[in-house]
């Protein structure tokens, strides 16, 4: 009976430290969904504040460029100052930007919101993960990663909900209070323990370790103290530029950086971003001017949650490459299929139209994003990454997914204005289509997930001789 009030106690625990980071990341999830209510009222007529398109697709791909800024600032800001520390920064910037935002009269003023958020977004991105792995334990901690895919996918759908029924000042106003919640929380919320561990405050480390996990798991609190310990005389050694040279000649770097380049770039043109940011304007141009947008945008951002979920078992019991290519091939014709439509509608050569053919082919379209081309990225590059090669490999991943969410969303409402939907449609399944027959070619994820493994064993056999070895060397 005791350890059952003990386990709901430290359960109760869990879901407080964890809501704090997902509170944080379902408003960086109403950040991607925003410009898909934002830009449709601005074009509205009698607005007080007009774009242009140039200037609405920097609104949208803005965030492309200020991921990168972000990416590198979180951390150092988490190896001196602390996650929590590191936490309350994050969540500042997105503060001000929605401020920003919901007193915009001007162009330039909405740019700097989005900026701001922007910034605050690859702060996010290194930490979000790493706080929710280091306050939980390992039985509780597939669940609770599973809640930060979660969360984002659930602020897009907020967002894109409540824009659908209010003014967008409004609707920064509701979002804003995703951000001040988590603040709120994270000062209730203690240090990570394994933080306190690497900077030597064992005494506190201990308290808050089993203030969060009980009493129950102290042989990983002893081998976590252990493992600091050796870690902190391995990572004496400095980092040179010719060191980093070397890492990346080295083909077991290679492969999965090249692998991780090919998921992100097939997760962007697969409609990842493109169809949280203008899916207002997607929906409107193959379902026709008749449809609901706002409704059907709703009710795909509930199929892509639900989709999510169905993802969670389906890639356990899958191989990673049979998935992709599964998912990517479908995802490639839904492409093909949509244009193809979009063409036959435009230039009235079809014999027969309802709105269930192009509700089907959207719904295929974000059952394949959402099952596969999204979630598969974040999961791999989780698993292809020796482990001496994470933190290098991590952050080139990144800067190849801001590279692409740029690239799509800058570019989008250039190419609807000049090849139409159908051929900017045509043209994301061709790239598409390239990058997972090039990823054919290369060597097998599952070779590459193989030899990964081989590589993290070695790591740790290495570990284990220096950790003997400092053991002598104290004696």
């Amino acid at each position: 009976m005791g350890s059952k009030l003990v386990g709901a106690a430290t359960g109760r625990i869990y879901c407080f430290v964890t809501a704090a980071v997902c509170s944080n990341i379902a408003g960086h999830g109403c950040i991607i969904g925003y410009p898909a209510i934002l830009l449709p009222q601005l074009r509205q007529p009698g607005s007080q504040l007009t774009l242009t398109d140039e200037q609405g697709s920097w609104i949208a791909s803005v965030l492309g460029i200020t991921i990168l800024v972000g990416n590198f600032m979180t951390p150092p800001l988490m190896e001196r100052l602390g996650r929590k520390v590191a936490h309350f920064a994050v969540t500042l910037p997105i503060i001000a930007g929605w401020l920003a935002t919901i007193f915009a009269s001007s162009f330039e003023a909405l740019l700097i919101g989005r900026i701001l958020q922007g910034i605050s977004f690859g702060m996010i991105l290194p930490l979000g993960s790493v706080l929710v792995g280091e306050y939980t334990s390992p039985k509780n901690r597939g669940a609770f990663l599973m809640s930060v895919s979660w969360a984002q996918a659930f602020g897009i759908f907020f967002v894109h909900l409540i824009g659908s029924l209010i003014s967008w000042k409004k609707t920064g106003m509701i979002c804003l209070s995703f951000s001040i919640a988590s603040l709120l929380m994270t000062l209730y919320a203690p240090e990570s323990p394994s933080w306190l561990a690497s900077k030597g405050k064992y005494d506190e480390c201990k308290k808050v370790f089993r203030w969060l996990r009980g009493d129950e798991e102290n042989d990983e609190l002893e081998k976590m103290i252990q493992t600091k310990l050796v870690t902190e005389l391995q990572v004496k050694k400095k980092i040179t530029f010719n060191g980093i040279i070397e890492v990346v000649k080295k083909r077991e770097f290679i492969i999965p950086i090249v692998l991780m380049i090919h998921a992100n770039a097939m997760m962007q043109f697969a409609g990842g971003t493109t169809m949280a940011a203008y899916s207002t304007t997607i929906i409107g141009l193959i379902m026709g001017p008749d449809a609901s947008a706002h409704f059907w945008m709703v009710a795909l951002d509930a199929q892509r949650l639900i989709s999510n979920t169905i993802a969670v078992y389906i890639i356990d019991k899958m191989k990673r490459r049979t998935m992709m290519f599964l998912t990517g091939g479908l995802c490639v014709v839904s492409h093909v299929a949509i244009a193809g439509y979009v063409y036959l509608k435009v230039n009235n050569l079809l014999h027969y139209d309802a709105v269930w053919i192009p509700a089907v082919l959207i719904n295929l379209q974000f059952f394949s994003v959402a099952t596969g081309m999204v979630p598969l990225p974040n999961v791999i590059a989780g698993e292809v990454f020796p482990l001496e090669y994470k933190g290098l490999g991590g952050s080139i991943s990144v800067v190849s997914i801001a590279a692409f969410i740029f690239v799509t969303l800058k570019t989008f409402p250039g190419l609807i204005g000049s090849i139409h939907l159908h051929g900017t449609y045509l043209v994301y399944a061709e790239i598409e289509d390239e990058f997972k027959a090039k990823k054919g070619k290369d060597k097998d994820i599952e070779d590459v997930l193989e030899t990964t493994k081989i590589n993290d064993t070695n790591c740790t056999e290495d570990s284990k001789i220096s950790e003997t070895e400092t053991l002598k060397e104290k004696e």
